[in-house]
Formats: C-alpha cells, structure tokens, sequence
C-alpha cells in the first residue's frame, strides 16, 4: 500500500476516536518584526493562507476554516546575519485529528565576506531512520540502500480506543525560549516533543527503486525528540558558527506488529518484558528486543545553499564531491564554495563526533552515559527526495520557507523556491548513524559554520505576514498548496470508501 493511501487511511481510522484538537495561542506577525533585532512567537500559517484566500476571493474548501499548522519562529538580526528558525508544533484537522510531525529548518541570511554576495543557507531535519545492517551492507555502521530500513515517522494519532493494551498517545511540544547573552553575540533555543509517537515502517532509498514503503511493522514512543540550537558570532573572524544538538529520548514503548495486522495482533515490549493481550508472556524487554534485531538508529538531514548570481557546490575536506553521492566524512567536515571558489559554510562532524547514549537498564536515572563514535555519510538524493508520499507533509510545509524570502530578498525569491523547497536540488543529504543503541537516550551536536561580512547593515523588514500584502503570483503556489491539501483530504474524507481489512472500522456518516 503506498503511504499516502496509508495516510488518508490513518486519518479515516482516526475520525472514529476521541479525539481532541490541540489549541494552541498564537501571535501575529507584522513587517516591522523583521526590522527588530529579534523575536520569537509561535504562529499559525493556515491563518495567514485564509487571509490571503479572502483577499484574492479564492474559495477555500468547508472544513478548512478549523485547519491549523502551529510553527514556533524566532529570528535573530545582528551583525549582518539574519537567522531565522522554524520548527512544527503539530498540524491539526479541524477534530480530524492532530499530527505532531517534527519538522525543523534553520534559515540564515548573509553576506559573504570577500564578495559582499547575498547568500541564504539552509538546513532541514527530515527524519529518524532505524536500520539493520545485512551481509551485504555498503557502510559499516551507517544505512544504505542494502541494508533493512524503518522509517520512524511520527504522527500524534490516539489508536488507544482501538486496542486496549495500547494506552492513550498524546505528543506533546515544549518551546525552548529564545535566550541571548550580554553582548547579543551568543543565542540559543529550540523545542521539545516529548511522548512521541513514531510509525515504523520498512522503507527502501536505492535511487532507482519505486517502491519506497510498506505497510507499518511497529509503533513506538519515545520519552522525548529535542532540538536545540545555539548561535555564536564572532566579529574578529567575521564567522557565525550554529550548533545543533540533537536528543533522540529512549523508546519506551513498542509494539510489534505481526504480518503487518496494525493494532490488534502485536506484541507489546516496555522496561519490564513482552506482553500479549495485556499478559506478559516472557521477560524480553524493549531494549532487549532492540539488541536481539540489532536495531540501530540515525537521523537524515539536508542542506541547501543558494546565491543570487552564482551556483554552488559542495566538497569534503578530502576534496570529494558530495552532491548526490555516497561519501563517508565521519571525521571530517563538508565545505560549500561559490562556483568560482569563494568559500561561503563549512559543516563540521569530525570535533564533535562522539555522542552520549545513557544506558536506562543499567542508570535509570539517566545520569551516566557512555561515549561512542557517530558516522556521518552523504547519501544519493533521490532515495530520500523521490520518496513524496512519506515526505508529503515536510513538502508542503517546506513551501512556506520561500515566502519568508520572497520581501526579505525578492531577487533570491525564484532560486529559494527551485531550491530550498525542493529536496531533490539540495547541495548534499547527509546521514548521522548511532550504531551503539539500544533504544537507550543519545544526545549528540554537529556544528555549521557561515563566512560572513559581520560588518554589514541590514534591517529591511518582510511585510509577508501582513494580509493586506499577500497578493501577487509569488506567493500564491504555496499558499494554494495549503488549500488544495485541504480540499483533498476533505474529499477524500467524504468519499466512501471500502477496504478488506478488518481491523478499519467504518467510516461514520458525514
């Protein structure tokens, strides 16, 4: 079944719960925010797609007006950078449901220091990927397209009506504040979800291979996804250096579907054993049923950088091409040049290659934490990029970024939306693999670092924000796609629809 049936059936499942929408306050942005040296407010952006739908009188679908995406934003604007952070709280459908889908992206704006050249750079989080390595592995340590891959993606549903030993999921976001030093030269902040919920599924990425998913293996929950961000520039090296800290929490939960029955025939692992229609059958806990499959996680990141007159590219410190290809740089660093050589970031792995995993069997408090070696390799693009149906949500939400572009710097406009919002033109996709795992708590930082001109002054604001200037064609994509979204899966709500597995109960009537 492809993933995207799969997630109108979620959604089919989900209208039969219990469910309560999140509501969640929300800030209104104005023009002259991006003139502020910072902020930091939490939004709603299918308000401002309704605002702009009444404006240019294009009809929105019934339904749509209880739609909400709640995206936490916070801007840095100080010595020549802006930086702007977004991260997905949860999406939510009108009573439908409510998704927590952790989507992160870091923009940065800058001029370069030798060629005073606009550059935006940006990095998104795509996702938690589980793996198994066979005999035939490519990458010892590190997936690839030969070794068993569980794309662990996750979703805020509520399946515990539906089975009783499986109790209620609710995901929850914590807003990590935007903080800053005396001298506004260092910044910090992030967010936190914690109970996640995560589907399991078995995924390929062999660029090639047109079946990328299959119907879900497992559900898990983990105590906690945490990121956080921190900011230093540094004028006297005119460099700005963002370090992202990445805390995978433990799984505490999971149950194993068996032949891909989802819900009613699983067994349930926790801290103390396994456990079948609420018996415990034998003492196997997760951590030992993770150990046992040699289950190992990673997480799969892109970056994109984009100059107004100029291309990119992006080389190893070895000197590799790492643009659509397998490249491992564990202990090395990726650095991006304007085609004609002016270096513009560097991304870092090899200083902080070590992370922390935090054994609970062993500390439950979670105070002691042994040290191992990380892997990090760029991958083939269309692996991950081809693979819209399980990315569909990131997609559309990536089409937002642009617009935050498009007043800032309307020249660089057309190459943001080519660009950032399209994962097949990223400058390199990268793979950071925990090969020690366990299902135990890792926490670990990789490091960015721009090649501004720390001396440049810039506080035109974007007025993209303000309903009154959402018109014109170079918007209206984006804004669209959240109202066809919409349409869609509203239709697809509606239509009946029958399916020969058992365990999905009846649509109820309109």
């Amino acid at each position: 079944m492809k993933i995207k049936n799969l997630f109108v059936l979620l959604l089919v499942i989900s209208t039969s719960l219990n469910l309560v929408t999140s509501t969640i306050a929300t800030d209104t942005l104005v023009a002259t925010d991006f003139q502020l040296e910072s902020f930091a407010k939490t939004i709603d952006f299918c308000d401002y797609a309704r605002a702009y739908a009444t404006l240019n009188g294009i009809p929105t679908p019934e339904g749509f007006s209880n739609w909400h995406a709640y995206m936490y934003a916070a801007y840095v604007n100080t010595k020549g950078l802006h930086m702007l952070y977004t991260g997905l709280s949860n999406v939510s459908f009108g009573g439908i449901a409510t998704l927590t889908v952790p989507v992160q992206s870091v923009l940065m704006h800058y001029k370069t220091n030798n060629q005073s050249r606009d550059v935006i750079m940006a990095q998104t989080f795509l996702m938690l990927l589980a793996f198994n390595e066979t005999a035939s592995t490519l990458y010892p340590d590190s997936p690839d397209m030969n070794d068993a891959l569980w794309a662990s993606f996750s979703m805020g549903f509520d399946f515990s009506p539906l089975n009783n030993t499986i109790p209620a999921l609710s995901s929850k976001t914590e807003i990590i504040p935007l903080t800053y030093s005396d001298d506004k030269l260092q910044w910090s902040w992030g967010m936190k979800y914690t109970n996640l919920t995560a589907i399991w599924w078995r995924t390929w990425i062999a660029p090639n291979n047109k079946t990328f998913n299959s119907w879900p293996v497992a559900l898990a929950t983990y105590d906690e996804l945490t990121f956080t961000y921190n900011l230093t520039i540094d004028p006297a090296t005119d460099k700005a250096t963002l370090t992202g800290n990445h805390v995978i929490g433990r799984i505490r939960q999971l149950w194993h579907f068996w032949g891909g029955i989802i819900l009613v025939l699983n067994d349930h692992y926790n801290s103390t054993g396994c456990y079948r229609n609420g018996q415990k059958i034998r003492n196997e806990t997760v951590h030992d049923f993770i150990q046992k499959n040699q289950i190992k996680m990673s997480i799969v990141n892109f970056q994109t950088s984009i100059i107004a007159d100029r291309n990119t590219y992006s080389l190893s410190a070895a000197g590799q091409n790492v643009t659509d290809a397998d490249n491992t740089i564990s202990n090395s660093s990726i650095t991006t040049y304007a085609d004609d050589g002016e270096k513009i970031a560097d991304a870092t792995f090899g200083t902080k290659q070590a992370y922390k995993l935090y054994n609970y069997t062993a500390d439950p408090n979670e105070t002691t934490y042994d040290l191992y070696d990380s892997t990090t390799r760029t991958t083939q693009i269309n692996g991950f990029a081809q693979n819209t149906g399980l990315f569909q949500n990131h997609i559309n939400l990536m089409k937002f970024l642009p617009l935050l572009i498009a007043h800032m710097r309307p020249q660089l406009y057309q190459r943001a939306k080519d660009s950032i919002a399209n994962m097949s033109r990223a400058n390199y996709f990268y793979v950071i693999g925990y090969p020690e795992y366990d299902g135990y708590r890792i926490e670990h930082d990789p490091t960015l670092t721009v090649y501004l001109d720390t001396a440049a002054t810039d506080v035109n604001g974007s007025d993209m924000f303000n309903p009154q200037s959402l018109k014109g064609p170079v918007i209206i994509g984006a804004v669209a796609a959240i109202i066809i979204v919409a349409a869609a899966l509203i239709i697809r709500r509606r239509k009946p629809k029958t399916s020969t597995m058992e365990t999905v109960p009846p649509q109820p009537p309109s």
